[in-house]
């Protein structure tokens, strides 16, 4: 997890950037009990970075901890992987058909 100055780094771009991704559902932001957020910085790699705004939308939400939540709970419809590792294994059209089956 890194927080929103070190996903600006990672990123290339300023902390209000980050901080307007995370309201768009552009990153997946987890807000920290006082201020600013936490983010998983294995969401900047390629083979997630262009899914996250797609799984927003397919999950109907941009909150952080919904979002987290479904890529990192192993998935029946993905044989028992979680839907991040199917991902990081370029099944990103089954992942977001899940996603849409399972929005709010």
């Amino acid at each position: 997890m890194v927080n929103t100055d070190q996903a600006a780094k990672i990123a290339g771009t300023s902390r209000v950037t980050i901080n307007a991704w995370i309201a768009k559902g552009r990153a997946i932001g987890l807000p920290r009990t006082t201020r600013g957020f936490r983010l998983p910085v294995w969401q900047f790699e390629p083979a997630l970075w262009d899914v996250v705004p797609k799984l927003a939308k397919a999950l109907g939400t941009v909150d952080g901890w919904t979002m987290l939540s479904f890529l990192e709970t192993p998935h029946g419809g993905l044989g028992g992987a979680t839907p991040r590792q199917a991902l990081e294994q370029g099944q990103a059209d089954r992942v977001l058909l899940l996603a849409g089956a399972e929005g709010l």
